[in-house]
């Protein structure tokens, strides 16, 4: 940034009784102090970015912070406003305010000091607009989400069903297997697989096989799945 760059800030806000609000003002991000153009709201401002995602603003009167806002990106993306100064009222405060939606949605004010604040209908509208638009677009990114998971779990029931189909498939038979009948996967004492019509609670254990591997019921599309 060349010395002596001014940077301007806008600020949208809307309050919960849907009144709007608008402020904007120009700075030098130098460290240095500024006269300010609107003396009702300060006589001098200034402003310093410390790092990639801090910057502070001060507006004081005669000498006298009468805001200081630190604006503060954090790791998760939200943007954090640390507020010191005096109140019309004469007494000090400070607000710490998190913000994890575009300043443009916000339905709440700021309460950074500003020139020119002033409410207008259009900003109304267009925060119903961008509310509503918000909320439409999260409900549908919703449901493609649920689709999303609901595909991958039936992904993963096919990805089982082909698997034991290929155990069942590669086992010796017997008999001709019947659709909608359960049968049983027993691993032989050769390590080969066979399939039986007689379940481990009728052998009274694995029978004469070294172990038992899956009851599986014979679908219409000759898949096996496990049950």
């Amino acid at each position: 940034m060349k010395s002596g760059t001014k940077l301007s800030m806008s600020v949208n806000w809307v309050t919960h009784l849907n009144e709007a609000f608008y402020s904007s003002y120009e700075f030098v991000p130098d460290g240095e102090l500024h006269e300010f153009e609107n003396k009702e709201v300060a006589h001098q401002l200034r402003c310093e970015i410390s790092n990639s995602s801090t910057m502070m603003i001060e507006f004081l009167t005669y000498g006298q912070t009468k805001l200081k806002a630190v604006h503060e990106i954090m790791p998760n993306g939200y943007l954090k406003i640390t507020q010191e100064g005096i109140s019309p009222e004469g007494k000090r405060f400070r607000n710490i305010e998190i913000y994890h939606k575009q300043m443009s949605v916000l339905p709440y004010a700021s309460s950074i000091g500003g020139v020119v604040i002033r409410p207008t209908k259009e900003d109304v509208i267009r925060h119903q607009a961008l509310q509503a638009m918000e909320e439409q677009t999260d409900m549908q990114l919703d449901q493609i989400r649920e689709q999303i998971e609901l595909l991958a779990r039936q992904a993963q029931e096919i990805v089982k069903r082909k698997e034991m189909s290929m155990m069942i498939y590669d086992a010796k038979l017997n008999f001709r297997p019947i659709i909608g009948h359960v049968y049983h996967l027993y691993q032989n004492k050769d390590d080969s697989y066979i399939l039986s019509m007689v379940s481990p609670k009728e052998w009274g254990g694995n029978g004469p096989f070294k172990q038992f591997i899956a009851s599986a019921k014979l679908l219409a599309d000759h898949t096996w799945m496990e049950v």
